[in-house]
């Protein structure tokens, strides 16, 4: 995974609506970042090339996340199977963060019912693991 271009909480000009708003969560698909952009009344998806970073973080008062983008976990849940997995993506919602992991690793075998592999995890759900 390469860099993110702009930070959490970063201050962004978005292109398509040509208006200044936040960076309030980012994830991994399709083989590049995604952003959330928190616009008042609505959270915008963007691409690296739909946002211009400013460098200007939002002073909100909300504790930083407890894991990083990329970090390994430990997925607390009840299947069998390896539970471990990597941050894909950051999200702040209510004032509360939450994480995108893979809930299933990949198939060889395309199934129809499983639609999202990928899940918004709480803080509480998952352990850090130690390398």
């Amino acid at each position: 995974m390469p860099p993110v271009a702009v930070n959490l909480l970063e201050r962004v000009f978005l292109r398509t609506t040509r208006t200044f708003d936040y960076s309030c969560g980012m994830h991994w698909k399709h083989e590049c970042w995604i952003y959330s952009i928190d616009c008042g009344k609505e959270i915008l998806h963007a691409t690296q090339n739909q946002i211009i970073g400013t460098g200007e973080l939002e002073s909100i008062t909300v504790q930083k996340p407890a894991f990083a983008l990329g970090e390994r976990v430990i997925l607390c849940s009840h299947d069998k199977g390896t539970k471990q997995r990597l941050i894909l993506g950051i999200a702040l919602v209510h004032n509360s963060w939450f994480y995108i992991v893979e809930l299933m690793s990949p198939t060889l075998t395309q199934s129809r019912a499983i639609s999202n592999r990928f899940s918004l995890v709480g803080e509480k759900s998952l352990v850090r693991v130690n390398v």
